[in-house]
């Protein structure tokens, strides 16, 4: 991420809320990861790395603020179906680090590129978009997004084209 995208008025300032409680099954414990959601505001700009807030019955809960969400405008069509979809949602990217604990390291509007992170195997969450983050994504995209008039494809005569004729353009 580079200091002109953060400094961008496409770029709102926010941190990751998770929860983890440890889980068993057959005998083996495992750490089990929930997205409780994204946030906007004072508490995004806070410092880097993970804070504990809360813990309560073996349930811990954590906020990671410094994130950046970033809005580019070769993504505004991923934006436009996200938004006009039935659930609007934000997007987490987790990877484990170094202690083979799970970590937030990315925050997205773009559901393509939450797939193509899921494709790479790391852990996708998503959760409902807050109104404020909706409100700045709907104007970014009805400013950015164009959408083309679909047109129709003419039909291919195969008949002709069988025969070794060029076809008709």
């Amino acid at each position: 991420m580079t200091e002109e995208s953060i400094a961008d008025k496409d770029a709102i300032p926010v941190a990751v809320i998770m929860s983890r409680r440890m889980a068993t099954h057959r005998g083996w414990a495992y750490p089990d990861w929930q997205l409780m959601g994204v946030v906007a505001g004072a508490i995004a700009d806070t410092g880097q790395g993970r804070q504990q807030v809360h813990e309560e019955d073996g349930v811990e809960q954590f906020v990671w603020p410094g994130f950046v969400l970033s809005f580019f405008k070769d993504s505004a069509e991923s934006y436009w179906y996200n938004l006009v979809g039935r659930n609007p949602s934000l997007f987490v990217v987790c990877r484990e680090n170094e202690d083979g604990e799970l970590e937030p390291c990315a925050v997205s509007a773009d559901h393509d590129e939450a797939g193509a992170h899921m494709e790479a195997d790391d852990t996708v969450f998503s959760t409902p978009m807050p109104p404020e983050i909706h409100q700045r994504l709907e104007r970014y995209v009805m400013d950015h997004y164009k959408p083309e008039m679909p047109q129709k494809r003419r039909r291919e005569d195969w008949k002709k084209e069988a025969s070794g004729a060029p076809p008709a353009r």
